[in-house]
């Protein structure tokens, strides 16, 4: 524990928290030592808050078992014993911007998975092997909110972390439209199949914001830095179909795309197979490799056998073929409570730690 951050997760008990209490288990640089939730589960020792409710295969770690959870809104107690936070709270928006604001100007680093704060222009939004630059930001996020060392970063949505790795080292083809449908797992929506039965055997066409955010903040994630902020792309048009699926955990993306300059499919594949990224070259602890794999079966990738990929950090393609209305199609696959959540927070905080933001 020497060397080890000091770690608090805020909304600990829902199936987000669940997932960062497991990936910090045994991090190699990172240690859970506070756990907050809602004032129903704060007062409880952690084993007895997630009673009935642990919803992941794997044991609940005994390193937190027996920690008292603390209310997440006593955020001047939790600052005095955390180095930076993990948040995942389920409140509304205005009161999770209101919450992490108030732990940055505590001056405690938070790194979210809540889509409160995603589009403010100060704040970053990253996927780390497509836009670490965007961590510059920071300075000016800082002089807004009076701080010296707090602040926050925060990580895109879960569905759009399937497709827009593919898409990204392409962009020197300049894609014009994209057009992804994305097949959703149930444990995006926080559900288990015994917590949701209607959804075996079910689809459902609506998944509530899911469009929206998959079609603005790739805008963002692909913007330039200008006068300190993030200024979004305005370059590509994203169209999107948000789909419930009875799986439990991996989101599917079909991916539509047409080019200002087409690429061959050998380019496109040869830029999958040797694409490096930030992450990579850090040795960053949860950093896959490769991030992208290209499936060169018919039938792959599938949600059940690839998911896990890269211990679930890894992004799956396949079935890369000619359109008759676009230039391209194929199909991507990511997990979306790993990658699309828990675990690309956490890389995006290793990646705040390589770079000295939480100096």
């Amino acid at each position: 524990m020497t060397n080890k951050l000091r770690v608090g997760i805020i909304g600990a008990t829902g199936m987000v928290g669940q997932r960062f209490v497991s990936l910090l288990e045994s991090h190699p640089w990172f240690e859970t030592v506070l756990l907050a939730a809602s004032p129903q589960s704060a007062g409880k020792k952690y084993s007895e808050a997630v009673q009935g409710r642990w919803s992941l295969p794997t044991p609940l770690p005994t390193s937190v078992a027996n920690l008292i959870v603390k209310n997440a809104s006593d955020v001047s107690a939790i600052a005095k014993e955390v180095d930076f936070i993990f948040c995942a709270v389920n409140m509304k928006k205005d009161e999770t911007l209101r919450l992490e604001e108030e732990f940055a100007r505590h001056e405690v680093p938070v790194v979210s998975n809540n889509s409160a704060t995603r589009m403010i222009a100060d704040v970053p939004m990253v996927v780390p092997e497509l836009n670490p630059e965007h961590l510059e930001v920071i300075h000016a996020q800082r002089k807004r909110l009076g701080t010296k060392r707090g602040f926050i970063a925060v990580k895109p949505n879960c569905s759009l972390q399937s497709y827009l790795p593919a898409l990204h080292p392409l962009r020197k083809f300049n894609p014009t439209k994209v057009v992804a449908c994305t097949y959703q797992a149930i444990s995006g929506a926080g559900k288990t199949f015994a917590s949701w039965p209607e959804m075996l055997d079910n689809v459902i066409p609506f998944i509530s914001g899911e469009e929206q955010k998959s079609e603005t903040e790739p805008l963002k994630i692909w913007g330039s830095l200008k006068n300190g902020v993030v200024e979004n792309s305005a370059s590509t048009v994203f169209a999107t179909q948000c789909i419930r699926v009875p799986v439990s955990d991996g989101h599917m993306a079909a991916v539509f795309v047409s080019f200002e300059n087409k690429p061959t499919r050998d380019q496109i594949l040869s830029i999958w197979k040797e694409w490096r990224t930030v992450p990579q070259e850090l040795n960053l602890p949860s950093a896959p490799t490769p991030f992208v794999k290209y499936f060169e079966e018919d039938n792959r990738p599938q949600t059940k056998l690839d998911r896990d990929l890269g211990n679930g950090m890894a992004v799956s393609t396949g079935r890369l073929r000619n359109d008759l209305i676009f230039d391209y199609k194929f199909v991507c696959l990511s997990h979306n409570t790993v990658r699309g959540a828990a675990g690309g927070a956490v890389l995006i905080a290793e990646l705040l730690k390589a770079k000295g933001y939480f100096d």
